[in-house]
């Protein structure tokens, strides 16, 4: 027997140690973790195979998350996308509501740190609504 396809997560930190954090967290969660450093990575990789999940960090050196939001809804994204940030509370919660706005399934946020069990819960609370 097959064993069912994982969905894919997509997400993009610029912290290499965070990175791999949300990706064993995804892994655990039972997901398909691809982790992008950068904007180009990120926009290639989603359009390499789209994902059914993208987990985003606002504050990127040379670009914004809410460049992200906006490609992502240029897209027509509409599989949830998780805000992971260390901005202050108020900054997470604007992106949120415009992410919101922008028509996207926004997931979240949650702010850095985060604890392990927080992202493994959020995730796996995600997860059904993923698996066709």
């Amino acid at each position: 027997m097959t064993q069912p396809a994982k969905p894919k997560l997509l997400l993009i930190d610029d912290e290499p140690a965070l990175a791999a954090f949300l990706a064993d967290a995804a892994k655990l969660s039972g997901y398909d973790p691809v982790v992008t450093v950068d904007d180009s990575e990120f926009r290639r990789s989603f359009h390499d195979e789209r994902p059914q999940m993208v987990a985003i960090d606002l504050g990127m050196p040379g670009m914004d998350g809410v460049e992200l939001l906006r490609f992502l809804a240029a897209e027509h994204y509409d599989a949830p996308v998780l805000i992971i940030s260390g901005f202050d509370r108020r900054v997470l919660e604007s992106a949120f509501r415009l992410g919101e706005a922008l028509g996207l399934t926004m997931a979240g946020p949650l702010e850095k740190p985060t604890r392990l069990e927080e992202i493994e819960t959020l995730l796996t609370n995600l997860k059904p609504s993923l698996v066709p």
